[in-house]
């Protein structure tokens, strides 16, 4: 074990996670357990612990994809609050290293991607780590069929327009995270559906992210 590796994990959950409102104790864990170094492009590995969102390539379009910054990430996990039992969807897996946080805290994690690239790379680094409770797809998220549902759902690009179908795909009490807007002001929020089916919005915070590829103008919505 690389202690200066492992000072710098502890460090990144210390200093920039915990600041940003993640106080759960299993999320926190996760964070720190995960090798975030693992999941970082090579070229960057100097910055894997650093408050930054970091290159990880581009979409069809040209469009620059990027890992998000530790403490967005941190701050998904303790928005979802995931339980051990429950089942995750990830829309837009990038390098992985969500989807295997997720992985830590859920029965099972189902990870997509519109990039093949993108998926074969989150499967060996998953694979190196030992991390089976996981099914990776090379699938948009508008091709996801209505009867699939889940738990939780995180969406790690932003949405210029909100897109309801996301509620058909959460279980009664299932919560979803997403961010809506284009630049310079975006809003995340969390869609929660309760036991009986009702959907409520609750806004959290106001931030800038990429787009999730191939998003699109599905349906006009204000929070």
């Amino acid at each position: 074990m690389n202690m200066d590796t492992e000072l710098a994990r502890k460090n990144m959950a210390m200093q920039q996670i915990r600041c940003w409102d993640v106080s759960r104790p299993r999320v926190l864990a996760a964070l720190e357990d995960v090798p975030r170094e693992h999941f970082v492009p090579e070229r960057y590995a100097d910055l894997a612990f650093a408050d930054v969102m970091l290159p990880i390539g581009t979409d069809a379009a040209g469009h620059t994809q990027s890992m998000l910054a530790p403490k967005m990430e941190g701050r998904i996990l303790q928005e979802l609050d995931i339980q051990p039992a429950e089942c995750a969807l990830v829309i837009g897996t990038g390098t992985g290293f969500l989807t295997a946080c997720m992985a830590r805290l859920a029965r099972h994690v189902t990870s997509i991607d519109s990039s093949a690239d993108m998926i074969d790379g989150a499967r060996r680094r998953l694979d190196d780590l030992g991390i089976t409770n996981v099914e990776l797809r090379v699938q948009d998220m508008y091709d996801r069929p209505a009867a699939a549902q889940f738990d939780v759902i995180a969406v790690t690009g932003s949405l210029p327009v909100y897109d309801s179908r996301i509620e058909a795909w959460l279980k009664p009490q299932g919560r979803a995270f997403v961010v809506v807007g284009t630049a310079p002001v975006m809003e995340a929020c969390l869609v929660e559906r309760s036991k009986k089916g009702e959907i409520a919005y609750r806004s959290l915070f106001e931030t800038v992210i990429p787009a999730l590829t191939n998003s699109r103008a599905a349906e006009r919505f204000r929070f």
